[in-house]
């Protein structure tokens, strides 16, 4: 493929943002970022896209309100979602809604391109690649070099980015969350946590990803809240060399 193609990346969290706009340079693809209902719905008038790729929860709507819009425009693009969400009924959802697809995050690479890829009619589908969703397991490592090497292929620069842009904003983050919890604001906290794990997938921050993950399932237990927070302070103590 010699022309770029065209793609609307619609997410409000920055790392996975920069790490979606990464992985889709090599296809090649121009690739323009929303990051809210308002703006995708901006861009989407104005520009001819091939693809939108619309993360299923956004600060003022999420991924079905927004595709109903776009439809509402009389907008016809090929529509992926992605989404941090392991539950069989939100991905059927997302289908029901309209998208071709759902990308379950952390993403791998290769594995995003192909989805496009597919969408565009340039590839036969292929199975996941088992990088996709990393392994929870005992023992897991504050960072996982390979895994943030293997989601960006072997990219180094990019990872170093992602990592600076991850760490500079990891303790606003743990703030606004536990603000949350104390708040008990439980639709802001679950979204919080949801956009932290997809972004702990994309750096290789991996015992992170994991508290998130545990506490996200449970999020009232107050032993769940007590590990995230030591983990990201460990986190926060310990950044990738």
């Amino acid at each position: 493929m010699d022309t770029p193609v065209r793609i609307l990346l619609v997410e409000d969290d920055p790392t996975s943002a920069r790490f979606i706009a990464a992985a889709l340079e090599p296809l090649p693809a121009l690739v323009d970022h929303a990051d809210s209902m308002a703006s995708a719905l901006e861009l989407a008038r104005r520009d001819h896209h091939d693809v939108w790729l619309i993360d299923a929860r956004l600060p003022d709507g999420d991924g079905v309100a927004l595709l109903g819009r776009l439809r509402g425009l009389g907008l016809s693009t090929r529509a992926l979602a992605h989404t941090a969400s392991t539950a069989p009924d939100d991905h059927e959802a997302l289908l029901a809604a309209g998208f071709r697809q759902v990308l379950r995050k952390p993403l791998a690479a290769i594995d995003l391109r192909q989805a496009v890829e597919r969408m565009l009619g340039l590839g036969e589908p292929r199975p996941a690649s088992p990088d996709a969703v990393p392994a929870q397991a005992p023992g897991t490592p504050l960072w996982d070099d390979a895994a943030a090497l293997r989601a960006l292929n072997g990219n180094a620069e990019h990872v170093a980015q992602l990592r600076m842009l991850f760490m500079a904003e990891l303790q606003d983050t743990g703030t606004r969350l536990m603000a949350c919890w104390r708040d008990d604001d439980q639709d802001a906290l679950e979204a919080g946590l949801h956009r932290l794990r997809a972004g702990c997938g994309f750096v290789g921050a991996a015992r992170l990803a994991d508290a998130v993950a545990t506490w996200e399932a449970d999020p009232g237990r107050v032993d769940l809240r007590s590990r995230f927070e030591r983990v990201l302070w460990e986190t926060l103590d310990q950044p990738p060399s």
